[in-house]
């Protein structure tokens, strides 16, 4: 390869493993998070293989109204007399003309998938939630290590500005002692902050399965988060309507149906086709003889000692109890949905609550150092309001992050997408 070739196919090389770190190394967003979680997590892909075992039933079912060929052959041959040799060679073809059974069988199958890719789809859409609020979770205590690193920073200038005024005799020992238990608590809180961290991060990146980076604040849905939840009849009907494991119910419920009706067509006469050909000899083996025949064969259970009725009375209590559990879940979806309201609106007014404690708070930290600066406050009031503003960040750190779960909360129970379409 001659030294003008390699340059560019080298430089490309470059520029394609520099957008590959770069890739690795952009902000994780709240919706590649999603992506991330359902396209990567084991949960999505064993939900994959239950409806490609539903699909394998269905073809299953499907078989009792296909042809069936079977094909024996067999190779006798005397010690006696090595000419005296029979072979026997057969091929049989069934097909069932008719069987009622297979119907209701059939039928129940291809529901049962229906209800499997929809069970499916369901358990990605309550990954995504997982892996939304895990971020969520993250970004939290993210927060929370800035808001302690503020209070350890605050604790070292006061401990810095104490000791100064020690020196220069305005303050007595007690302060300093204050002022270095006041840093001593907040870099054992900054410790646990970090290690939080940690903690949720190895979580989320457990949960995506893929490393995590810096993480970008979703605005978006925080500021959607605060839009006053309204709920009424009409949106708990559309969440029973579109809800995707409601839906999986309903359609397990008619498969029930087409079960229990199985038992009742075992009496109905069925009806097969038989053609069988079949190729001998009796002495040499060039001796062959060809025969076959058609047929139809009838079968007809007319009695089988109570075992329709009694799985009749199974299948039928069984279709029952999923009925009622149908019922119980939609019950539950609207008792989902109205809850999801309530908190989310009790989350909004703990929020704007804490943002004002967090204002009154940050006020009084700078109003207290001022006072301790001019000698009229002491050094247990400036900790005091330090460790305050410090709970109150913390508190409206918290109550952020309670707000957007609580709305991340009313979307899963309205069968909404983590992000997308809002109704």
């Amino acid at each position: 390869m001659s030294r003008a070739v390699r340059r560019p196919l080298a430089l490309a090389v470059v520029l394609l493993c520099s957008h590959a770190a770069f890739a690795q190394d952009a902000p994780l967003t709240i919706e590649r998070a999603v992506e991330l979680a359902v396209t990567r997590n084991e949960r999505a892909a064993i939900a994959d293989t239950t409806v490609e075992q539903a699909e394998a039933r269905v073809r299953l079912a499907r078989s009792f109204l296909l042809p069936r060929v079977n094909v024996t052959g067999n190779l006798n041959r005397a010690f006696a007399d090595p000419n005296e040799t029979n072979l026997t060679s057969s091929a049989l073809l069934t097909q069932t003309l008719f069987n009622a059974r297979a119907f209701p069988l059939f039928r129940e199958a291809r529901l049962e998938r229906d209800a499997a890719k929809l069970s499916a789809s369901d358990t990605k859409r309550v990954l995504g939630f997982d892996a939304a609020t895990s971020f969520l979770a993250t970004l939290s205590v993210e927060q929370l290590v800035r808001a302690a690193e503020r209070r350890r920073d605050f604790a070292q200038t006061n401990l810095d500005d104490v000791r100064a005024r020690f020196e220069a005799g305005l303050v007595s020992s007690n302060d300093v002692t204050r002022a270095d238990l006041e840093m001593a608590t907040a870099v054992r809180e900054l410790a646990q902050a970090r290690g939080d961290v940690e903690s949720a991060r190895i979580d989320l990146a457990n949960l995506i399965n893929a490393p995590v980076t810096t993480l970008t604040p979703p605005v978006e849905l925080l500021d959607a988060a605060d839009n006053p939840p309204v709920v009424d009849d009409r949106d708990v009907e559309r969440a029973q309507q579109q809800r995707s494991d409601i839906a999986a119910r309903r359609i397990s419920v008619e498969a029930l149906r087409a079960f229990a009706e199985e038992p009742g067509k075992r009496f109905i006469p069925s009806l097969d086709f038989n053609a069988q050909a079949r190729n001998f000899n009796d002495g040499l083996v060039s001796n062959r003889d060809n025969d076959g025949f058609l047929g139809l064969t009838m079968s007809w259970s007319v009695l089988d000692s109570g075992v329709r009725a009694a799985e009749s009375a199974q299948r039928l209590g069984a279709l029952r109890g999923a009925e009622l559990g149908l019922e119980a879940a939609l019950r539950n979806v609207e008792r989902e949905v109205r809850s999801a309201a309530v908190q989310l609106a009790t989350e909004q007014a703990a929020l704007l609550n804490a943002t004002a404690a967090t204002t009154a708070a940050r006020k009084n930290a700078n109003e207290t150092s001022e006072l301790y600066r001019q000698g009229l406050a002491s050094a247990l009031e400036l900790a005091d309001a330090n460790q305050q503003l410090f709970g109150a960040e913390v508190a409206e750190v918290t109550a952020r992050f309670r707000m957007a779960v609580a709305y991340l909360a009313s979307r899963e129970a309205a069968g909404l997408e983590v992000i997308g379409r809002s109704e």
